[in-house]
């Protein structure tokens, strides 16, 4: 029979947000800075805090924190709340130093919490201008943090460093000349590697042009830029047509994985511009869709490998590479493993970028198989169309988007929350009155004759069809040598927050109806829920506080924190 305890919110629980006298927040906000780079690349072994994104560079997002574990997560109640008090929804994943929580807001606000009470230590408040636009919502997604600075992205194209002990701003760079019109932004997480600070940019559904960065986090000077698409004269260059190169989007807006062994730095690419309209972008267009594997130091390109050449689908290829070493047909091999937005799961050799297998995860209409090389035998009729095509599986947001996989060294199974839906794709173009004004008609680039249209779609229109049944969430637990699905544990809708995989054999998540759920790590059982009653577009983070494990997650507006009783 099913375990499991569910409890629904309380909101007489406080909520955290006072601020303290100086001499309190420098104390508690010092504790265990600075933050080397030596101890980034070895935060496996640093259970009680989360110091990076993705908490370890091979993005496992595993915590071997095992306190709350499947014999007592049933006694799990709610220790803390912080409410952002904004209109969009949480989409960061705090960090954790030392007993001290370090999260951003949307539109770029950052708080400093005491991690075992939740009261607020200092805040930083960011001055975007007042038209900034993301295509996905006016929100950040995190920090990064190296000796005693914090880092941030901001929505008009800019990197922050913030002292991490008063909340000062220290520099800001300046990434691209922002215009709303361009259609550029940066809601995702910066990474350190070593000496350089890693920063992605979004705007794929705007007709931009897509790089990655590196800056010096001492001054902000920028060390280097690789673009995306093929400049003129470089390898793949020709991969697009005519002028498409210059608005083909090939975005960067996740984060990514470092290899310490090989100095490779891994780094997933978002879809070609116009997303579903490929009149005027003949042509495989790379890197869009791709991962790249790059040398840290210089930007140069190792090897890259795309999941999804021409893309009609938008189909963004910025889940977060997990790095791991597994068995594929009896061999032990140094692996990444992508449940990918197209409805497959991919195992490459991290190495040379060799395929090695495919292997869908959830219901998909429009590849029969790949060749030796990882490309994709296509269906025939799953392209967009002026009327519109047939029901094309998975749909526009895919089997996987950019909510994060964890991977359970103990139960070496990798955990995907699952969107199980599809949609009827259509290359018409349509105006968007809530959109198009007259002072921004459009997005940056246009297409050839085609009149108004949505910026938001690059010249085109999906419809959701199909009963309600049709689309839901699932955890999958994956065996990443094989593609094979070991068990599955299914939710009402299709998700749009990550997983946490943790030593107590538990497997966090969240689902867009606000329940907050722990499964067994070994059978999929739920073993306890607690309704939030506010959506999660996150994942959830473990740490311990005062000695004590804790788990946060966000939920609406709130920042949820768990612990036992």
């Amino acid at each position: 029979m099913m375990m499991q305890a569910t409890k629904r919110m309380k909101w007489g629980v406080r909520l955290a947000g006072a601020t303290f006298a100086a001499a309190a927040v420098w104390s508690l906000s010092g504790q265990g800075l600075p933050i080397t780079s030596d101890r980034l690349l070895k935060a496996s072994e640093d259970q009680g805090n989360w110091l990076m994104y993705s908490r370890t560079y091979n993005s496992w997002r595993f915590s071997g924190l095992n306190q709350i574990n499947a014999s007592n997560v049933k006694n799990l109640k709610v220790k803390w709340l912080f409410q952002g008090h904004h209109i969009e929804k949480f989409e960061t994943t705090p960090l954790v130093v030392n007993g001290v929580m370090y999260l951003t807001r949307p539109e770029n606000a950052i708080h400093a919490l005491d991690a075992a009470t939740g009261r607020q230590l200092w805040s930083y408040e960011y001055r975007n201008p007042p038209r900034t636009f993301n295509c996905c919502g006016k929100v950040n997604r995190g920090l990064a943090i190296l000796d005693n600075t914090l880092f941030m992205n901001t929505l008009d194209m800019h990197v922050i460093a913030v002292d991490a002990r008063s909340g000062r701003e220290l520099w800001k760079t300046k990434m691209y000349d922002y215009t709303a019109a361009a259609g550029y932004a940066a809601p995702g997480a910066p990474l350190i590697v070593k000496d350089k600070l890693i920063v992605g940019m979004a705007g794929g559904e705007r007709g931009v042009s897509g790089f990655l960065d590196a800056y010096d986090p001492k001054t902000g000077k920028l060390l280097w830029r690789f673009h995306t698409i093929p400049q003129p004269g470089e390898p793949n260059f020709g991969t697009w047509d005519g002028d498409s190169w210059k608005t083909g989007g090939a975005t960067t807006w996740n984060n990514g994985s470092y290899d310490p062994e090989t100095n490779t730095l891994f780094w997933g690419t978002s879809n070609p511009w116009p997303d579903y309209n490929d009149d005027f972008r003949k042509g495989d267009n790379l890197y869009s869709c791709s991962v790249l594997a790059l040398d840290p130091d210089t930007g140069k390109l190792k090897w890259h490998f795309q999941f999804t050449p021409h893309d009609l689908h938008d189909w963004d290829s910025t889940q977060i590479p997990i790095l791991l070493d597994t068995q594929f047909r009896g061999v032990n091999t140094k692996a990444l493993a992508w449940a990918n937005r197209n409805g497959f799961y991919y195992l490459l050799d991290r190495t040379t970028g060799k395929f090695l297998m495919a292997k869908s995860f959830v219901k998909q209409t429009w590849a029969k198989g790949f060749d030796d090389n990882g490309r994709p035998e296509v269906f025939p009729g799953q392209e967009p169309t002026p009327e519109g095509n047939d029901h094309t599986w998975p749909g526009v947001d895919g089997a996987a988007n950019w909510m994060s996989h964890s991977y359970s060294p103990l139960t070496k199974l990798l955990y995907v929350f699952a969107r199980e839906e599809h949609r009827i794709f259509s290359k018409n173009a349509v105006p968007h009155p809530t959109t198009e004004t007259p002072d921004r008609p459009q997005a940056a680039g246009t297409l050839p004759n085609a009149g108004a249209y949505d910026p938001g779609l690059g010249g085109a229109r999906t419809q959701q069809v199909g009963a309600v049944e049709d689309s839901f969430g699932k955890v999958i637990a994956v065996d990443p040598g094989t593609g094979n699905i070991k068990w599955e544990h299914k939710v009402l809708t299709p998700p749009w927050g990550g997983v946490m995989a943790t030593g107590g054999n538990l497997v966090f998540g969240g689902t867009l109806e606000g329940m907050i759920f722990a499964l067994n790590a070994s059978t999929g059982e739920r073993l306890w829920t607690f309704s939030s009653n506010g959506p999660v577009f996150a994942s959830p983070i473990s740490f311990l506080a005062n000695g004590k494990q804790m788990v946060s997650i966000p939920a609406g507006d709130v920042i949820v924190t768990f612990g036992l009783e």
